[in-house]
């Protein structure tokens, strides 16, 4: 990938290939603190015109203000673009096609928006005929990696300027300084320095007192969710349609993949679910502790999980689910549109062809509950699991059975019995 070249000798590396003249840069852009900080910064630094692209991928935020605000600090021009159905229907779906959690326990809900804002970016670079594009993750983070790879895999050519990688500024008050000098407005402060990243599938917390992994996250944090103990007293049933391994339906009523998910949000904050607090190992190397709220994904892995039981085979579950650790970390790290993730992707979905019928759950108190699943495609026969008399399963030819598959035990035994 080409690296661009500095104006300032202040804030460039000791080293750098040539590169042509930045005349024209496409920032993603999101009105908050770094990239507005970086839009106003690049005019200066780099003295060329700044394209802000920003994404709705369902942050609920006033767009337009977002464009009043980025063209106020100085961009040519902002691309706002409603990628919310997209998002969830080519990049949050298959990923919960594939059942992917990192370490355990995060839904991924940062790492997956950012390919999608990634390849639209490189897309507007190209129309403007722009020479670089940029972005706000900071050097020590995870998404400078997820957009550069992307970056790099859509278009090799166009050069990447990472600001914080250059600029001699250090931490987010020097930020907040630099932008109160340039006038430009600010919503983080020292009382609220958490760094946030929402989107329709989730919201991250990190920063502030978060960086204490002794410390509990406040309640004033929470944005999507209310607390488990505020949340009703009074369980609710619901219940999700699926076709092959896709959402389609909450309570009968079809909607498409971003109302969908919106609902479940909807839905599974009043109750309380999709709460996380974990210290989670970043692609460059350190632990870093995050606080997320996911509630529609967390109902959304549960009912999936739950119509897999009756409608997969055993042994393609069982392979299915040694590959899930790897999925996710391609994920996590950036790799969407490697060519790893996108064989495995199709392993995935070849195992979700009979992943289709309904899953019931009972929300309660943080706590999301499968009380039962249906399918045309279910592989469970109760005629063979019943503990009742039944006319398709002789006991005895469970005692062949156990002989042979205890027969290397018995063998492996008898041998260290010898040696002793």
């Amino acid at each position: 990938m080409t690296k661009p070249r500095k104006r300032s000798a202040k804030t460039s590396p000791a080293s750098h290939r040539s590169a042509s003249p930045i005349q024209k840069v496409v920032l993603a852009y999101s009105g908050g603190l770094d990239t507005s900080v970086i839009l106003k910064w690049l005019q200066e630094e780099y003295r060329c015109q700044v394209v802000a692209f920003c994404a709705d991928i369902g942050q609920g935020e006033d767009l337009q203000e977002v464009k009043r605000k980025a063209l106020a600090v100085g961009a040519s021009k902002v691309y706002l673009e409603d990628l919310r159905e997209p998002f969830v229907q080519e990049y949050v779906f298959p990923m919960l096609r594939a059942n992917a959690v990192y370490e355990g326990s995060y839904l991924l809900g940062t790492s997956i928006a950012r390919p999608l804002i990634a390849r639209r970016q490189v897309e507007i670079a190209r129309r403007e005929k722009a020479q670089a594009v940029s972005h706000g993750a900071t050097g020590k983070g995870n998404d400078q990696v997820r957009f550069e790879l992307s970056y790099a895999t859509l278009d090799p050519k166009l050069a990447v300027i990472a600001p914080w990688r250059e600029w001699a500024f250090r931490s987010r008050q020097d930020l907040i300084r630099y932008a109160k000098a340039h006038r430009i407005p600010v919503t983080a402060s020292k009382a609220n320095p958490y760094s946030t990243d929402l989107n329709l599938f989730h919201i991250s917390y990190e920063g502030g007192i978060l960086e204490d992994p002794w410390k509990a996250p406040p309640e004033s944090i929470f944005h999507m969710t209310v607390s488990p103990e505020r949340a009703p007293d009074k369980p609710q049933s619901i219940e999700i349609d699926f076709e092959r391994g896709n959402p389609v339906a909450v309570n009968g009523q079809r909607l498409s993949p971003a109302t969908l998910l919106a609902t479940l949000n909807r839905l599974g904050g009043t109750h309380g679910i999709g709460r996380v607090d974990l210290v989670e190992n970043r692609y460059v190397g350190m632990k870093s502790r995050g606080v997320y709220e996911t509630p529609g994904g967390t109902i959304l892995h549960a009912a999936h999980r739950g119509l897999e039981s009756i409608t997969m085979d055993r042994e393609v579950l069982h392979l299915r689910d040694s590959l899930i650790p790897r999925y996710a970390e391609l994920v996590y790290y950036g790799y969407w549109f490697s060519p790893e993730r996108l064989i495995l992707q199709k392993t995935f979905d070849e195992t979700q062809r009979d992943i289709s019928g309904t899953v019931r759950l009972k929300l309660y108190k943080g706590n999301c509950t499968v009380t039962g699943r249906r399918s045309t495609r279910s592989l469970y026969r109760r005629d063979l699991a019943t503990f009742e008399e039944g006319q398709h399963f002789d006991h005895r030819d469970a005692g062949g059975f156990i002989r042979l598959n205890s027969l290397r035990l018995a063998i492996h035994r008898g041998q260290r019995t010898v040696r002793a």
